[in-house]
């Protein structure tokens, strides 16, 4: 219940405020605040990377006095450490708030439960909303996973036949998929950090795997291309467009020359040797950490999709699947390498959503089963 006696609607206000900043905060969180006082609401807020200010700095300073003795409705617990601004939980002191709802605590293990802690001893009431922690981690899926794994959140993407085709054997023009799905393929872009693709599908379709959205984001998509011998070429699209955004990943036996054809025109190259030649999807990985990339989404061949797949190295996937049939046994499937050889033995997958797109396609949102 809320403050007013009414059911309790303000975390759900939260909740949309916070979906306003997805694409918009990385490295950071997507937070919504609602300030409420005698049950109207005096604040609200949200944070993007450009706006700098936190979701709660931004719901205070619209709420002025009002915020004294007001509750507040955040979607994650305020940060009690200094970042680009001072810690969110003093400035609520400040202001003088009696109530804290967050939907969850922060998942960062440096920080976690600290901010609760750091308003609790200012006399400040906190209540931890559980109903609504997974939609509020829903919002955050990739925030969440980086900071309880250590590892960026990895999802493949691929547009499906009926029959889990990728590509026919000769001519490919035209879409799997409509036009409708391609355009949520773009809030998927947007709303990732990174994007990879193998050098086999560079070659063959000459792509620019950019985000089309038009959309402000907090930095640009980072364009990933697994490339073990550097091959890629500097008339491609890519390269041409490069504002240090692309990253190769090759191996040490790629040609210097190459590389540094490559890093002349802006490209990032790393080496990492990975099994029979060719690439190492876990060096990408490690760099995706290191520079704080919390999401990466991969759109790519039948080769490298198996490979991720199959390591282990994907955390979920979002397949749109057309009403098509390609038949066949040259088409490429969405998976294809050596596969697994017993139906027991086969890659499982939990947590399955289904997604309609009208008129007649649907989309398959699914996390892989781990050790």
């Amino acid at each position: 219940m809320s403050e007013s006696g009414m059911p309790d609607h303000w975390m759900e206000q939260a909740i949309a405020l916070a979906r306003q900043g997805l694409g918009r905060t990385s490295p950071n969180p997507a937070v919504g605040a609602v300030i409420v006082r005698e049950g109207v609401v005096v604040g609200r807020g949200f944070h993007t990377w450009s706006g700098v200010q936190h979701a709660e700095r931004v719901a205070l300073e619209e709420a002025g006095a009002n915020a004294r003795g007001a509750t507040v409705y955040l979607t994650l617990e305020p940060c009690s450490h200094q970042g680009r601004t001072g810690p969110c939980a003093d400035a609520l002191i400040a202001a003088g708030v009696a109530k804290v709802v967050a939907a969850m605590e922060d998942p960062n293990p440096e920080v976690r439960g600290k901010g609760f802690e750091r308003l609790r001893n200012a006399g400040i009431e906190v209540e931890v909303a559980s109903a609504y922690a997974d939609a509020a981690e829903a919002i955050n899926q990739p925030f969440v996973h980086y900071m309880r794994t250590g590892r960026p959140l990895v999802m493949l993407k691929a547009a499906v036949t009926l029959d889990g085709k990728i590509a026919a054997p000769e001519d490919n023009r035209g879409w799997i998929t409509s036009e409708r799905a391609r355009a949520h393929v773009q809030t998927l872009r947007h709303e990732s950090d990174a994007i990879m693709t193998g050098i086999g599908t560079v070659l063959a379709d000459d792509p620019l795997l950019n985000d089309r959205s038009e959309l402000e984001r907090s930095r640009p998509l980072l364009r990933v291309v697994m490339d073990s011998q550097c091959r890629l070429p500097l008339e491609s699209r890519m390269v041409k467009s490069c504002q240090e955004d692309i990253l190769v990943v090759a191996t040490t036996a790629a040609p210097a020359e190459r590389r540094q054809r490559l890093e002349d025109k802006g490209v990032k190259v790393i080496a990492g040797d990975g099994p029979y030649g060719r690439a190492n999807l876990l060096s990408a990985l490690d760099y995706l950490f290191k520079n704080r990339y919390l999401s990466l989404m991969i759109e790519a061949g039948s080769k490298l999709n198996w490979t991720a797949l199959e390591s282990g190295f994907v955390d979920k996937i979002y397949f749109y699947y057309a009403p098509k049939i390609l038949g066949g046994t040259q088409s490429l499937p969405v998976a294809g390498g050596a596969g697994r050889q017993r139906r027991v033995d086969a890659i499982r997958f939990r947590d399955v959503t289904l997604h309609t797109i009208p008129p007649d396609e649907f989309a398959v949102e699914a996390w892989l089963e781990k050790d």
